[in-house]
This record gives structure tokens, sequence and C-alpha cells, in this order.
């Protein structure tokens, strides 16, 4: 039963011990709501990439075989409406990122703490592995399919591995850059950001689906292949291109916040944009000047 706090439980709410275990707990609530929300966005994402599968041979899903239209706006639609419910359920509770390679670039602008980026980024990666293993264990194999689990291209078609990793790095730049001006900048339209973001992972499936399979996000690259046991020699584009790609959307993203773009649109956005982000040269010079201080 719950019994009233008395006066030294109250003064105890702002001691250190009770700050640690309130941090605690923060980061095991966003833990648990990143590993779920990553788990349910693939699961239906891939089970439906899996369902569009179901009428094409084994011959058909070869390395070298290409995906009919058809199949390739069914999976891409997938993908973005998938993105778009999970994160808009997920959006008040971990902020619906659901993708270490954008985990790493909220990192990069100072949204996430180191702490909390690393346990993102293996919640998302235990929920990449829970969704394909979902998928596997509650839906048959059919049309040639082996493993049961819808993998990235295990060899790229049609393109070199230079060009597959810019592929995945510029899809990857494309959608984090989509999160950090319509979720990580705060203005009127932020409540809206899940449906402009799972429309952009929509229109990088669209192209890059052919080619790489697209992955833009390494856990849905590496559920797949952990519960499949199937590993090709090109799976490391599907973890450094989108990092790679993070890197990219940040500093153009810092470039912008250099020179202020926000004062450029306030006449279009009728109510002022409200940001706590600082460029990076701004916090470097901070920091310099900090240093300078505690010196003297």
């Amino acid at each position: 039963m719950l019994e009233p706090a008395d006066s030294n439980d109250v003064e105890a709410q702002g001691s250190p011990t009770h700050e640690r275990k309130s941090t605690i707990g923060l980061h095991i609530s966003t833990a648990v709501g990143e590993l779920l929300g990553t788990a349910m966005f693939l699961f239906l994402a891939e089970g439906a990439a899996k369902t569009a599968n179901l009428g094409r041979t084994a011959a058909q899903q070869g390395a070298e075989a290409s995906l009919d239209n058809s199949t390739i706006l069914t999976i891409a639609t997938s993908f973005g409406l998938s993105l778009i419910v999970t994160a808009w359920i997920f959006f008040r509770i971990t902020g619906g990122l659901f993708n270490p390679a954008i985990t790493f670039a909220l990192w990069l602008v100072g949204v996430l703490t180191a702490v909390r980026a690393i346990i993102l980024f293996f919640a998302q990666i235990v929920g990449g592995i829970l969704a394909a293993a979902l998928v596997l264990a509650l839906t048959p194999s059919r049309g040639g399919s082996s493993s049961g689990v819808d993998l990235v291209n295990n060899n790229l078609t049609g393109v070199t591995i230079a060009q597959g990793f810019f592929l995945e790095a510029i899809g990857t730049s494309i959608l984090v850059f989509t999160v950090l001006l319509l979720a990580v900048e705060k203005h009127r339209a932020t409540f809206l950001a899940p449906i402009g973001i799972g429309l952009a992972l929509f229109a990088i499936h669209l192209f890059l689906l052919p080619w790489t399979g697209c992955a833009v996000n390494p856990a849905r690259a590496f559920g797949p292949a952990v519960v499949s046991g199937d590993f090709p020699s090109i799976h490391w584009i599907f973890w450094i291109a989108p990092l790679f790609g993070s890197m990219l959307a940040v500093l153009y993203f810092e470039v912008l916040k250099a020179f202020e773009y926000n004062r450029a649109v306030l006449a279009i956005d009728s109510e002022k944009e409200t940001t706590v982000l600082t460029p990076v040269h701004k916090r470097i010079f901070n920091r310099g000047k900090k240093a300078v201080k505690t010196a003297l």
C-alpha cells in the first residue's frame, strides 16, 4: 500500500540519490519504449514487405532479379506508413527514433547525451532483431524464400559498392535532415513531424529499393541478418553508410544554424520558431571561453 511521504521523504526528493534514481528510471523507460517502438515499426514494415513478395519465385527473389513496380510501391508504402503510425505513437515517449543513424545524429547536435544515445542505440538494435524474429515465427515461408524474413539486398543489384554506399548514405542523410528540421527544430507544425518523416522514408524507398534494398537504418539490416544467419560481404555498407549520411545531414544542419536560417522563414511561419540548439562552432567557442576563465 502506498503511504503519504513524510517531510524527510519530501526533502529526499531533491537529493542526489533521488536524482540518480529518476535518471535511471528515465533511461529504462526510454530504452523499453524505443525497443518496443522499433520492433513495432519494423514488424509491420518487414511483414508487409514479405507479404509483397509472396507471389515471387525463388528466381525472382535472386540477387540479380529486379522488383516490379507494384512490389516496390507496396514495400515503400509499408515502410512509410509504419513509420508514421509508430513514430506518432512513441513521439511523446521516446521521440520515436527507431534508427541508430538518427540517434547518432541527435547525439552530434547535442539533443542526446552520450549515455542516452548508447542506451537507445542498443535498444534499437534489439528491437530490430525482435521484429525480424517475430516475422519469421508468425508467418510461413513462401515464394521460394529460404529465410522467411525480408532481407536487404545480399548483393547490390546493378550498382557498384561505391554507388551502393553513397545511395545508402545520401538516402540516410535526407531522412536524418528531415528529422532535424521537422522534429528537432520546434515550430507550430512539430506535431505533424511523423507524417513528413514517414513520407521521406516512403520516397527514399521508391528510389533505393531496387538497387540496395533500402536499409538507411542499421537496425533494419542487422535484425533480419541475425535471424536468418545471413551476413553478406556488403553488410558493412548498411552500417557505415547510414552513419556517414547522418554526419552529412548534421553538417548541413549546423551550417544552416550558423547562418540563422530561421530568420529567413519568419515571414512564412506565422509563429516564431523556438529552438534551444546551439550550432557546433558556438559550442566550441563557448567551451574555449570557459576553459580560459578556469585557467585564469
